[in-house]
């Protein structure tokens, strides 16, 4: 098989399938002849092909994906306009700390934003399939450690946590939570922070959010005891 035809082979396959496809699996469209370095550089070949188009192929944590540009998301929201689910700013600065500071505890999630953290928050995140509990610490209590998951990555249409962009600015933050927002399950708006920024709460804006956040470190507490 000629290299034109294994890249129309590769690109009917990503174009069709529902989820990310591995190398390995890519491989059995050929019966394992094409090696894995000679179907990367074929893919890569591809995204070059993709450049000037509204698709572009990435490789992401779960494997290889055809997806739409960002640029592309306003237009393509015009078949859907229906609300997206919000997330308020208790929730995203909870998966921020997980992101960056990983692995965590409920603990050291409360020691950094300065606030007791709802369960409802970390179950919503769970839910999601941002968040995972990935073992315990060998300290008292056993407290259960979080990290980010696979699917964390694939909406953030990134490959590996090296690959998160610095939250030290404003400006950093913003690119990094907008990326998150191609989910389409969270509203941009609600993302715009930073781990150095305030560390008080403030209360969500929006009455669509499923999760309300607290000012006060006691509101916070009397709301996971009454769960």
């Amino acid at each position: 098989m000629n290299t034109l035809d294994a890249k129309r082979v590769l690109e009917t396959a990503l174009l069709c399938a529902s989820q990310p496809l591995q190398v390995r699996e890519l491989r059995q469209l050929f019966h394992d002849e094409l090696g894995a370095d000679t179907l990367k550089t074929l893919l890569e070949s591809i995204q070059l092909d993709w450049q000037q188009r509204g698709l572009e192929l990435v490789n992401v944590a779960s494997g290889w994906r055809m997806q739409s540009r960002p640029e592309m998301r306003d237009f393509l929201d015009r078949l859907h306009p229906e609300k997206p689910p919000k997330y308020s700013r208790a929730a995203m600065e909870t998966l921020a700390i997980i992101a960056y500071r990983q692995p965590v505890t409920r603990g050291d999630m409360e020691d950094i934003r300065g606030v007791t953290v709802n369960s409802l928050v970390i179950k919503q995140l769970e839910d999601r399939g941002w968040v995972e509990v990935i073992g315990h610490r060998e300290t008292v209590g056993r407290p259960m450690l979080y990290a980010t998951t696979r699917q964390f990555l694939d909406d953030l249409g990134i490959a590996s946590l090296d690959q998160l962009p610095p939250l030290e600015t404003q400006s950093a933050s913003e690119g990094f939570f907008e990326q998150l927002a191609v989910a389409e399950e969270a509203d941009p708006a609600q993302m715009l922070m930073s781990l150095e920024a305030d560390d008080t709460d403030v209360e969500a804006q929006s009455t669509d959010l499923p999760l309300t956040d607290t000012t006060s470190q006691e509101d916070d507490h009397q709301a996971d005891k009454t769960q």
